[in-house]
């Protein structure tokens, strides 16, 4: 299956299994077998470097099992083909977004004005609420 320029993901990872669709086509639905439960074995992929195998654990969620596969289930379809299709391209959109590296965050302060302006206005405040104080009983 081909993702990039770069990358290409072996058909031999790609396991295919059709089965019945609980979705759209009426009593056709019980007879066919037109639902799509694809399984990709991320553990015994070598192509994804392990940063890239830690993201698209973490965009898979619940869909990576235990054994390190990523199951996607579509039944959307009344089509074996186009429900077949649509978890390819699931897969591939997330495979795709694996491959983008997040950009490092970088540690801000506010500006040495705005710092300034916290501090008057809560001085401002605090000076409004104490007016409102009863006074002080003189012994």
């Amino acid at each position: 299956m081909w993702i990039s320029d770069q990358l290409v993901i072996d058909e031999a990872e790609i396991e295919e299994k059709f089965i019945r669709a609980s979705g759209p086509g009426g009593q056709h639905v019980n007879t066919t077998e037109s639902a799509v439960q694809l399984r990709f074995n991320l553990a015994a992929n070598t192509r994804l470097t392990p940063e890239q195998k830690s993201r698209l654990k973490r965009l898979a969620g619940s869909r990576m099992t235990a054994l390190g596969e990523l199951v996607i289930r579509a039944e959307t379809h009344r089509s074996r083909e186009r429900n077949r299709q649509e978890a390819r391209d699931r897969l591939r959109s997330l495979i795709e977004r694996c491959l983008i590296a997040p950009k490092p965050r970088k540690k801000s302060r506010p500006s040495l004005a705005a710092v300034k302006r916290t501090k008057q206005a809560k001085a401002h405040q605090s000076a409004k609420k104490a007016g409102r104080k009863r006074p002080a009983a003189e012994d």
